[in-house]
């Protein structure tokens, strides 16, 4: 497949939902030119889902894929036992091989969601970093200098704080940077909190006699609390796999300062369209990128179904179609363990909360007593929050 040199769509990769290219000239000459790039994309498997943080560097690669170019989705099974220290004040638990394994199963599936895996290079890192020998390792680390890696924020921060930072985490930029080497990447992209590490990549290519990649940064995505990024550990995250109901019902809980931000970096909705979208009031908005965001993963009827769905739910304050069951033989529960069992809490303690913050309902009446005993029945619906639902089936 020959590149596309449309002077329009190489704009549009180049600006839309980047926050920074380096070099930009460089790479917008050889975009130009019609040379087909090598366009590397590397992820940790750390955890067993890829969501719409993740996506905004997916669709970045989609763009250059629909140019014609070369996409190498990178997973980092051997990097993934050191993890990353970008962004954190203290060192992360090492991973074990098994749970690095399970995590990366749904990794090539999750990706597919965005990108056509049939022209992409999936690789793993473990194929040169297992059979490297401390000689070539020592000769590597000749390669960058300790105060290019001690520069970086999150190492000073530690150090001013007298917090440990392993020699494993110290080195972590130094292993990035050599994948670039091995897979003779041309571009790198990654989020905004990789710009230091793709850097290093550029200087270790030149000490290699590469060509230095270029690097393109996308910004962060906030997750539906609008206020950290979107992560799996603070449980603020949409799953590119969630299901329809719940996409829906997650992206319509975002703040209204983030649709925006929102429509530019999980959609595909042109410049034209996004505008018109913002002319709405914000919850029509806020409808309107839901429906859109789940139309990308799930198609337009379970779109337009969970859009229904939300409506009844919400607006016209009707219980879901379906509701999970919870199925006990119990005819009375104390109600902490009737949260904690039914799986709408993760916790009694948990539960308990729930219920001091008026967020347990039982048949739509609100439950402010934790220490009330339930007697239960069949089809009796119990609800946490506004869209965790859970209907009593009696065993026997």
């Amino acid at each position: 497949m020959k590149t596309i040199t449309n002077p329009k769509k190489i704009k549009e990769v180049l600006e839309r939902g980047v926050e920074e290219a380096i070099i930009r000239k460089h790479l917008e000459k050889r975009l130009l030119n019609g040379e087909k790039l090598r366009i590397k994309f590397g992820i940790d498997p750390t955890t067993n889902i890829l969501h719409l943080g993740h996506s905004v560097c997916l669709w970045k690669l989609r763009q250059f894929q629909d140019l014609g170019h070369q996409i190498i989705f990178l997973i980092g099974d051997f990097t993934a036992k050191i993890g990353d220290p970008t962004g954190r004040t203290s060192s992360r638990v090492p991973l074990s091989l098994t749970e690095i394994k399970k995590n990366m199963r749904n990794y090539k599936k999750q990706a597919g969601l965005i990108l056509d895996l049939s022209k992409i290079e999936i690789r793993y890192n473990s194929e040169w970093w297992d059979k490297m020998k401390l000689r070539e390792i020592m000769t590597l680390a000749t390669k960058v200098t300790y105060g290019q890696v001690s520069a970086r924020a999150d190492f000073k921060k530690r150090l001013r704080e007298d917090k440990d930072f392993t020699l494993e985490e110290f080195i972590y930029p130094m292993l990035q940077g050599y994948d670039s080497v091995k897979l003779k990447a041309d571009v790198e992209i990654g989020g905004t909190d990789q710009k230091f590490n793709m850097l290093i990549g550029r200087r270790i290519q030149r000490r290699y006699n590469q060509n230095p990649q270029d690097v393109i940064t996308c910004p962060l995505l906030e997750g539906i609390d609008g206020k950290e990024k979107m992560s799996k550990s603070l449980n603020n995250y949409v799953a590119l796999t969630e299901k329809s109901n719940k996409m829906y019902g997650k992206i319509m809980s975002i703040p209204d300062n983030l649709i925006k931000k929102y429509l530019e970096l999980t959609t595909n909705l042109t410049k034209k369209q996004i505008e018109g979208i913002l002319e709405k009031k914000p919850q029509m908005a806020k409808a309107m990128l839901a429906k859109e965001i789940v139309k990308l993963y799930h198609r337009e009827r379970a779109a337009l179904l969970a859009e229904k769905e939300f409506n009844q739910v919400f607006r016209e304050k009707k219980l879901p179609s379906k509701i999970p069951n919870f199925k006990t033989s119990k005819k009375v529960l104390p109600i902490l363990d009737l949260i904690f069992e039914s799986g709408l809490a993760s916790s009694k303690s948990q539960a308990k909360r729930l219920i001091l913050g008026k967020g347990v309902k039982i048949d739509g009446k609100v439950k402010t007593n934790w220490q009330e005993k339930i007697k239960l029945r069949k089809g009796m619906v119990l609800q946490v929050g506004k869209r965790r639902f859970k209907k009593v089936e009696l065993k026997g």
